[in-house]
């Protein structure tokens, strides 16, 4: 360490390890109208009743909003049938995600994700100064006995999105009480059901059921998805009560925003709105990756609202030719070569028009 360095504060060791989380890119390189499609927001926005709950709470800006988020935890409660007692709400499942590490993780620990997993995982981990541990994925799809295998007397915690980010593909729900009844009783298994509204296969739960019954299972959730409330950052997590109050020890005292709160309030009573949301996904997501498979390109089933585009090893077609081209037509995907898929885009489903305007996009490029 040279003496310049040295004169200046310095962060704990582990903390300029953590490459930081990239979002997707908001800007296109073309002129005209834009369609982001790169970071799984909702078409159809956020409803109008939480629209009109967020601008009715403009009046108390002044007030600091209620630190336990109790009527935001009670609505919860009421509309999945779970006791608020056992549940933390959060600034968007990204910071419950710290929250979770920061609690139960420690230096010399280790913590599992699956090889696509999402990329706050391992950020999380290295922060609360643990080591993170990649277990290998089959045909992008998490591997229960990879994971096992991988289980130390290290292992503190283990990392599941179900279904996944950026791949959009699940497990069934046998497979994640296979999963939990491998892992012994002192390590925490996180279920992270960020798109499980958008879900509808027989053999899919979110972990309601499993956290419900056991001591050592958490499962996270969001409001940015289908709720279309992203840019207010507010998520949600169910626990066992001891787990719960640990967390709660270390949480902030006033995390979550009173315009978050009263949005988040309205929105998940707001079923109608719910239910459109999962249609117009359904439909578009058949179509869109209908259209896409017919101009010779792969996607990875998904069960999310986004799709993985494979492209050719060719010049000039490639997946970074494909985001170049698809930039200057106002389209913005997603790269994931962060998550160790150089040869994908991810799209998000988007309106009517931005579903079409992409597969003609991609016509185009195809034909070059």
């Amino acid at each position: 360490m040279d003496s310049a360095t040295k004169s200046r504060p310095q962060p704990r060791a582990g903390i300029l390890d953590i490459a930081p989380y990239v979002p997707g890119k908001s800007k296109a390189s073309g002129t005209g109208k834009v369609h982001k499609l790169s970071s799984n927001e909702s078409p159809l926005g956020a409803s109008d009743a939480a629209k009109k709950a967020y601008a009715e709470v403009a009046s108390k800006l002044e007030l600091y909003p209620d630190g336990a988020s109790t009527a935001l935890r009670d609505a919860i409660g009421e509309v999945v049938g779970i006791n608020p007692e056992r549940i933390i709400c959060g600034a968007g499942s990204d910071e419950i995600l710290t929250l979770i590490a920061n609690t139960y993780l420690a230096p010399g620990d280790e913590a599992i994700y699956s090889e696509f997993g999402f990329l706050v995982y391992p950020i999380a981990i290295r922060a609360a100064g643990a080591t993170p541990v990649v277990a290998p994925e089959k045909n992008l799809t998490t591997d229960v006995d990879a994971i096992l295998a991988r289980v130390t007397e290290k292992t503190k915690m283990v990392f599941l999105a179900n279904p996944n980010n950026p791949t959009g593909t699940y497990i069934p729900f046998d497979e994640v009480r296979r999963l939990h009844a491998g892992l012994p009783s002192h390590v925490v298994l996180v279920l992270d059901a960020a798109y499980a509204e958008y879900v509808r296969r027989n053999d899919y739960e979110s972990g309601i059921e499993l956290v419900a019954t056991s001591n050592n299972v958490i499962m996270t959730r969001t409001f940015s998805k289908i709720y279309g409330l992203a840019n207010l950052r507010l998520g949600w997590c169910f626990g066992p009560a001891e787990m719960i109050d640990a967390m709660n020890r270390i949480r902030g005292p006033f995390n979550v925003s009173g315009p978050a709160m009263a949005a988040g309030i309205a929105a998940i009573r707001d079923r109608a709105f719910v239910e459109t949301a999962v249609a117009h996904n359904e439909t578009w997501m058949a179509w869109t990756a209908a259209e896409i498979e017919k101009l010779g390109l792969k996607t990875t089933p998904s069960v999310g609202n986004f799709l993985l585009i494979h492209f050719p090893d060719e010049d000039g077609k490639r997946a970074a030719d494909a985001d170049d081209y698809l930039s200057e037509h106002g389209l913005i995907l997603r790269m994931v070569a962060n998550y160790g898929l150089p040869d994908a885009l991810r799209l998000s489903i988007g309106t009517e028009e931005a579903n079409k305007a992409v597969v003609a996009a991609l016509a185009g490029f195809m034909a070059r």
